[in-house]
């Protein structure tokens, strides 16, 4: 066995050992150099302590590149040198559960090199997903250019909606890194639920009826004249907190002085839409798009809800599964006819392309049987991408690459067959207050139930003994694969029980509406 060392400080060098001989070798630009007699098929990369190196370091971090023989791909003898395809190093900007994901699925990219992640979580970096990038200011589009150009980053992918909207995407392309998302200005598809209706109004795609107010008084005669159940909505983005099912008049006209008199959403809430309340079955649609041609991914469904039996108050996502059984490939196809297409279509013509995932909040409306559209998000959601990104067996690199030049016509997409859950585990008192640096123990366990199962950390951290600890609302993702949606289900709330945290809850009905209506029982320890 041979192994070589990248030092990632200035130029690149390689050490490479054969026996009891060595060979340095140096270039101004990063390269791959393999010499071993016999035959290669996989290099694998160890990163740890990475990130603790890269900025204001006297020592020179490394890659510790090890080469093992399997089955014969090429021939490479002693006196021969072979520079390997250039790969990708790719940046995920975040650091939740999502961008684990993220991070998950391109580590698994034959086409992807490196990963790193700012800013990451502890999880992230321990689980070896990602080299995590912690003081690197995602904010600050100057210093994410830096960071890209010092480390010769390839692709980037930006998870969360804020530095979307910011216009870290706008920035970057300018500079010529290629970054998968939207523009400040597409990404107004999520940033004004407004701006999101308008465009359904001009383009004929099926929403809800809604009105735009900024005045209180207005808006509560409109809810008056429409009466309960309503829904009312920060126009604005407020972490996912910003929308109200009322189901009393007291109750809404609450929710409008909360956000128009009030402010509790500071700008985002400077205008509420005041949405009539669709009934029927709720429904996550993704579609990656390229500006002028758009893909369907798998069919998901996340639970809003706090509560077992969809009650209580709305959160981020409590779970979800995929595939969706009510997302029917009749009904998908309805939904990328009458809604994802166009959207694409009309962003294009009101010269805004979008680039980037475009995630469909939509109820399937117990009337009629046909979508509407509730949302839009303009990023993978959380939690669905967790089960999606454990599904992928395409290059993901390479597939959000094309994305962002043009190019998704000629792509298509390969899953796993199955299903997958991801059940998250909150901090007790969220989506309210909740306490943080509660330990937790027994992940390892968890992750152990079955080949299947992976955790996907969203807010965790590690305290001074070393342990893992939640610094978040939503902290863990557990995710599993089985045959079918009741054997991940199984082995999702298996993992679960595996996990000792007295500090936090889950719910135990992930899945009931496609699934018999057995509530899972387990406690954390």
């Amino acid at each position: 066995m041979a192994y070589a060392t990248f030092s990632l400080s200035g130029a690149a060098c390689l050490r490479l050992y054969s026996g009891n001989s060595h060979q340095n070798l140096c270039s101004s630009k990063p390269f791959l150099f393999l010499r071993q007699s016999g035959s290669i098929s996989a290099v694998r990369f160890r990163t740890s302590q990475l990130s603790n190196h890269i900025k204001g370091s006297t020592s020179s971090p490394s890659f510790s590149c090890f080469a093992q023989k399997l089955q014969p791909s090429f021939s490479v003898n002693s006196q021969t040198t072979i520079a390997a395809p250039e790969k990708l190093v790719v940046l995920v900007i975040g650091g939740g559960g999502r961008e684990h994901a993220l991070c998950y699925a391109l580590k698994r990219s034959p086409s992807c090199d490196v990963v790193f992640c700012a800013p990451g979580n502890a999880g992230i970096s321990n689980s070896g997903d990602a080299t995590c990038i912690a003081d690197l200011n995602i904010c600050d589009s100057s210093a994410v250019a830096e960071f890209c150009r010092k480390w010769n980053v390839g692709l980037v992918v930006v998870g969360p909606e804020v530095p979307l909207v910011s216009g870290l995407v706008n920035d970057l392309t300018k500079l010529g890194i290629p970054a998968f998302g939207p523009t400040s200005e597409a990404a107004a598809l999520e940033g004004s639920k407004n701006f999101m209706k308008s465009l359904c109004d001009k383009y004929g795609i099926p929403t809800a009826k809604y009105r735009t107010f900024t005045d209180p008084s207005a808006a509560k005669q409109y809810i008056q004249e429409q009466g309960a159940p309503i829904v009312i909505k920060a126009d604005g983005l407020a972490a996912g907190k910003g929308v109200i099912v009322a189901t009393k008049l007291e109750e809404a006209y609450e929710a409008v002085d909360s956000m128009l008199v009030e402010g509790a959403f500071g700008s985002a809430g400077c205008r509420v839409i005041v949405e009539e309340f669709l009934e029927g079955e709720e429904a996550s649609f993704f579609a990656l798009v390229d500006g002028e041609n758009a893909i369907p991914l798998e069919s998901a469904q996340d639970h809003k809800r706090v509560g077992d039996g969809d009650t209580g108050p709305n959160t981020g996502g409590m779970g979800a599964y995929s595939p969706a059984p009510i997302l029917t490939k009749e009904l998908q196809d309805v939904v990328m006819k009458s809604i994802i297409l166009p959207t694409v279509k009309g962003m294009s013509a009101e010269d805004c392309k979008f680039v980037g995932v475009l995630y469909a909040g939509l109820m399937i409306e117990k009337k009629s049987g046909l979508p509407k559209l509730i949302e839009y998000n303009v990023r993978f959601g959380d939690p669905e991408c967790q089960v999606l990104m454990v599904r992928l067996k395409s290059d993901l690199a390479q597939v959000l690459l094309a994305s962002c030049r043009g190019e998704l016509s000629e792509v298509s997409l390969n899953w796993s067959p199955g299903s997958a859950m991801v059940v998250v585990m909150a901090s007790n008192g969220y989506p309210g207050s909740y306490e943080k640096g509660t330990v937790i123990r027994n992940l390892d366990e968890a992750e152990h139930v079955a080949p299947s199962v992976k955790v996907f950390h969203a807010g965790t951290a590690l305290d001074k003994d070393g342990n893992f600890v939640a610094v978040g609302g939503r902290v863990l993702g557990v995710t599993a694969q089985g045959k079918d949606l009741e054997e991940a289900r199984d082995r999702a709330y298996q993992a679960v029980e595996e996990i000792n945290w007295p500090g936090g809850f889950y719910r135990r009905d992930i899945g009931w509406r496609a699934l018999p209506q057995t509530i899972c029982n387990q406690k954390v320890n």
